[in-house]
C-alpha cells in the first residue's frame, strides 16, 4: 500500500455493511446521559442480559437466568480466552477444532496448557471425529470448543450433531464451549441451532454469542456467554480481576439490537449470500472450485495445482494485489486451502478474481 499498489483485502472478516442506524441511534441516544459515563457492573448491565435471555426464548425456545446465566463480554474472543485462562492449568489438554479460530489456541499456549487438534476434513463435512481422541488426552482435557457455522470453513450443523457433541462431553466430564459467533448470519430457510437447545446442555456447555457479524458491530466489541452458572461464575471471576466490562451505552445499544425484530437481517443476510454465489461462479471459472455454505461470511477453497496455502497467498499478494489468508493460519489441518471473506462490495470482488486469473 505504501507503494501506491490497490490492495483488496479478502483476508479479515470485517463487515462493510454499516450498523443498523436504530442501534446507532440508540448510542447515540445514551451518550447524551451522564449517569452513563460511569463504570458498568462487572457483569454488565441488567437491560443487557435481559435482553440476551430475551433473545434465546425468542429465537431458541432457550429460557435464561439473566443474572446466572448470561454474562456480557467485550467481544466473544476476550470471553474464550478468558474461560481458557480460568479453568487450564500447565499440561490441561484444550480440545480445539483444525481448522479453527486461531484464539483457541492462543489462549491455551497462553495458559500453558497442551492443545490436541481435532482435524475437520471435508469428507466428513467438517465435523470432529470424537471417537479418534484418545483416552490418554481425554483424561487431561478439561475444554473442549466447537464453532458452527465455522470459521474457517463455513461449515453449518443441525441440531443432532449438537446432541451427539453433549452427550460426548457429558460422559467424559468435559466442558463444552460453543462459539456461535455467525449464528445470525445464515441463508435461505436454513436456521443455525444453539447448543443450549438439547435437553440438559446447560449441564456441560457454555455458548458464545457476538453482535460483530450478527449486527455489523465489529469495531464495537459486545458479545455474551450463557449457559451452565458455574463456568459464566468462574468467567466472570477472571473478567471481574481483568476488566469492568464494556461501556454502558455500547451495551444498551446491544440490547436495543437483541430486542428488535430480526427479520431485517434477511436483506443483509442476502447481500452475502448474492456476493458468495457470484465468487463461486467466478472462482469456478478460472478452475477452483467451491460451494455456497448456509451460514458464515467466508468461502474455503481448495488452492490451485503447484500451491502450498502460504505460496499461494503470498503470490496473490505480491502479484495480483488481493489478500486472501492461508488455510495454514487456522491449523495444520488447512493445508491446501484458502479463505475468502466476501464483506468487500460486490465490484471489488470481481476484479478480486480477475487478477487472480491473470496471476495464476
Amino acid at each position: 500500500m505504501a507503494e501506491g499498489v490497490d490492495i483488496i483485502d479478502l483476508g479479515i472478516g470485517d463487515p462493510d455493511i454499516p450498523t443498523p442506524s436504530f442501534i446507532v441511534d440508540r448510542l447515540v441516544k445514551e451518550l447524551a446521559n451522564p449517569e452513563n459515563m460511569r463504570y458498568p457492573s462487572f457483569s454488565g448491565c441488567d437491560e443487557f442480559r435481559e435482553a440476551v435471555a430475551y433473545f434465546y426464548k425468542k429465537e431458541y425456545g432457550v429460557d435464561l437466568d439473566p443474572k446466572e446465566e448470561v454474562l456480557t463480554l467485550i467481544g466473544s474472543k476476550e470471553g474464550i480466552a478468558h474461560l481458557i485462562l480460568a479453568y487450564i492449568d500447565e499440561g490441561d489438554a484444550v480440545l480445539v477444532p483444525d481448522p479453527s479460530y486461531p484464539v483457541y489456541r492462543m489462549a491455551t499456549y497462553l495458559s500453558n496448557g497442551v492443545v490436541y487438534e481435532m482435524p475437520l476434513l471435508e469428507s466428513n463435512a467438517y465435523l470432529p471425529d470424537y471417537d479418534t481422541i484418545p483416552n490418554d488426552i481425554l483424561e487431561k482435557a478439561k475444554i473442549g470448543l466447537l464453532n458452527y457455522p465455522s470459521n474457517p470453513t463455513g461449515a453449518s450443523v443441525d441440531l443432532d450433531f449438537f446432541e451427539k457433541s453433549v452427550a460426548f462431553f457429558k460422559e467424559n466430564n468435559l466442558i463444552l464451549a460453543h462459539d456461535a459467533a455467525y449464528q445470525l448470519v445464515t441463508f435461505d430457510d436454513y436456521k443455525a441451532p444453539s447448543i443450549l437447545q438439547v435437553p440438559g446442555a446447560k449441564d456441560i456447555a457454555v455458548e458464545f454469542g457476538s453482535l460483530s457479524k450478527s449486527f455489523n458491530m465489529t469495531g464495537w466489541r459486545i458479545g455474551f456467554v450463557v449457559g451452565n452458572r458455574e463456568v459464566i461464575k468462574k468467567l466472570a471471576t477472571v473478567k471481574s480481576n481483568l476488566d469492568t466490562s464494556q461501556f454502558l451505552p455500547i451495551q444498551l445499544a446491544g440490547a436495543t439490537a437483541l430486542t428488535t425484530d430480526l427479520d431485517y437481517l434477511k436483506e443483509r443476510n442476502d447481500i452475502y449470500k448474492e456476493r458468495m454465489s457470484l465468487m463461486v461462479e467466478a472462482l469456478k471459472g478460472i478452475g477452483i472450485h467451491t460451494t455456497v455454505p448456509r451460514g458464515g461470511i467466508f468461502l474455503w477453497a481448495k488452492v490451485p495445482d503447484g500451491f502450498t496455502s502460504s505460496t499461494f497467498a503470498e503470490k496473490m499478494l505480491e502479484k495480483a494485489g488481493v489478500v486472501v489468508t492461508p488455510g495454514t493460519a487456522f491449523g495444520e489441518a488447512g493445508e491446501g486451502y484458502f479463505r475468502i471473506s466476501v464483506s468487500v462490495p460486490d465490484d471489488r470482488l470481481r476484479e478480486a478474481v480477475e487478477r487472480i486469473q491473470q496471476n495464476l
